[in-house]
């Protein structure tokens, strides 16, 4: 395995033209592999505005089968590039049953695998329950040409579980394709603390488990329904606020994005950093495996 690997990430706001976001999505790969990035993360459904502000059938129209057109579209351009893809998409496992789901493209080698988001929210202008099923495939960890590399999304970046367990698979680098941003009314009553809970917490992870965390958003102002020419100016939709970053595995931010920027982000990460961290601070090692077992319960016992 690899001692050092190059971690890209690709900010991005997105048109309601999917063809137009997959070429601008290719772009900017191209532009992370340009500047020496081994594995390129791509935002959470990059090919679409973020569907799930309302409930309503047509973006089921959207979705397909993993592997399937955009994982094909994307191969060819891993296998030139020699890079590792990690593409959010909206998956059709059948007729009426639909999930959130990261595909790995490794390189030469194609397509390698997904992982499907575990955790699905349902709060105002998120509703992402009405749209899929929770993952069946439980944490993942690849280990591809360019080092062990596990995927969640979004949501599942709130939950130390799920950074552990994937973590525990074999994980160096944790990759959270993203969708996540403001509402305007509360921007400036509760903005600030937001945005620093999600980046706190998933420094948290880098740290509890001495690994890698690369956090990839969107940016922009999404309306809820588009064809509102007043919804930025009265607030009827998401900001998006960007932000993405990637951590080191003793928490630090090693680079980060602005609210607004659409570009990428590369960082060439050390490997042996995470042998150092876990050396000084041996949490794994100290883990009472014997003693969690009410972890599975809801609440209580």
């Amino acid at each position: 395995m690899p001692d050092t690997v190059s971690l890209g990430l690709v900010q991005m706001a997105m048109s309601t033209d999917r063809d137009a976001n997959l070429a601008r999505a290719k772009e900017l790969v191209r532009e992370c592999a340009a500047e020496g990035a081994q594995v390129v993360c791509l935002p959470e459904l990059f090919l679409s505005p973020y569907f799930c502000k309302t409930e309503s059938t047509e973006p089921f129209g959207w979705a397909e089968p993993i592997p399937g057109p955009t994982t094909e579209a994307l191969e060819p351009l891993a296998k030139e590039l020699d890079v590792v893809i990690v593409a959010s998409l909206f998956e059709k496992r059948a007729r009426g049953l639909y999930h959130n789901t990261a595909a790995v493209i490794d390189g030469p080698h194609g397509y390698a695998g997904k992982y499907r988001k575990m955790h699905i929210p349902d709060d105002p202008l998120y509703y992402e329950k009405y749209y899929f099923a929770p993952g069946d495939l439980g944490f993942k960890s690849w280990r591809t040409t360019r080092g062990d590399l596990g995927v969640l999304v979004c949501w599942d970046q709130w939950y130390p579980e799920a950074a552990r367990a994937t973590a525990l698979q074999g994980a160096d680098v944790l990759f959270y394709p993203t969708a996540i941003g403001w509402h305007p009314s509360e921007k400036d009553s509760h903005g600030d603390a937001q945005r620093e809970a999600w980046i706190t917490i998933q420094r948290s992870h880098a740290v509890a488990n001495g690994v890698y965390v690369v956090a990839v958003n969107r940016t922009g102002f999404e309306p809820v329904t588009l064809d509102d020419p007043d919804a930025e100016r009265e607030g009827r939709g998401i900001q998006f606020w960007g932000s993405s970053f990637i951590v080191g595995p003793d928490g630090q931010i090693l680079s980060q994005l602005g609210e607004e920027d659409e570009g990428v982000l590369v960082v060439e990460a050390d490997l042996g950093a995470i042998d150092e961290q876990r050396h000084g601070w041996p949490f794994l090692r100290d883990r009472r495996v014997d003693a969690y077992g009410d972890i599975g319960q809801r609440y209580g016992s």
